[in-house]
């Protein structure tokens, strides 16, 4: 039975996107089979991993409205281990007539529940936002995993994030719980890093990852290529870091 992670952070530019690939990636790698569930409008992590979001016939957006099945939604992607259920440019309006549907959190969880048996983990890359789309992420998920960049308003935000967790896990989902807190774009020469750091670790004790990303010009580069970094410079920091964040991740199940 898969473990279900949301990667969520309703701020952008945090590396959520960056994360819930080279994650899946790199621990399909690590020979657990992995899917990855777009339901980003901006469907960057169904680009990052080679598939041209302007020619899906089927997305998730069909998968929550409930026009499609799963299978016919799902694609196998070239990098080992790695499936993805696809963003198309139909998601963008998927809030507005998600508002009139039968049980509107939970459209997601029921999509999903096919799926468990046939994988280790389902990652799901959310949209900076905390409307219906995130809210049927974090009600599917067993745990969330919050990348949070270490630059000047790293916490902003996040009070409010938390505060929609523990609505989420009165409500609808009690078994949410926070899976870790990865600090991304890292440069250890920085004060304001090592500042940024402190906070995070004071405002999540004992749930920061060891492992933390750095900043990388590959990392940058590697979605323009449809690639995750360890398949399109498997050398280097960007590649390492996202293997030993794989193997600490692992380690938690």
């Amino acid at each position: 039975m898969a473990k279900i992670v949301a990667v969520v952070n309703q701020k952008g530019g945090v590396g959520k996107t960056t994360t819930t690939v080279n994650l899946a990636s790199a621990v399909g790698a690590r020979g657990k089979r992995c899917l990855l569930v777009d339901v980003d409008p901006q469907g960057n992590a169904t680009s990052g991993l080679g598939v041209d979001k302007r020619e899906t016939a089927q997305s998730t957006y069909e998968l929550l409205i409930g026009t499609a099945e799963p299978e016919a939604v799902l694609l196998h992607t070239e990098y080992k281990n790695v499936d993805i259920l696809p963003s198309g440019i139909r998601l963008a309006g998927a809030e507005i007539e998600m508002v009139d549907l039968n049980r509107r959190e939970s459209r997601l969880t029921a999509a999903l529940a096919p799926l468990r048996g046939q994988y280790d983990y389902i990652f799901i890359d959310c949209p900076p936002s905390l409307g219906l789309l995130t809210l049927n992420a974090l009600c599917a998920a067993d745990t969330l995993l919050v990348p949070i960049q270490c630059e000047y308003y790293a916490l902003e935000g996040l009070s409010q994030l938390m505060a929609t967790v523990r609505q989420v896990k009165r409500l609808y989902n009690p078994q949410l719980e926070l899976d870790g807190v990865l600090l991304t774009m890292y440069d250890g020469r920085l004060n304001l890093t090592q500042q940024v750091v402190a906070e995070v670790k004071k405002f999540f004790p004992r749930k920061v990852y060891a492992t933390a990303i750095p900043r990388s010009v590959r990392l940058s580069e590697a979605p323009s290529f449809g690639k995750p970094i360890n398949y399109y410079d498997r050398a280097s920091r960007g590649a390492q870091a996202y293997d030993a964040l794989a193997a600490e991740f692992m380690q938690k199940k």
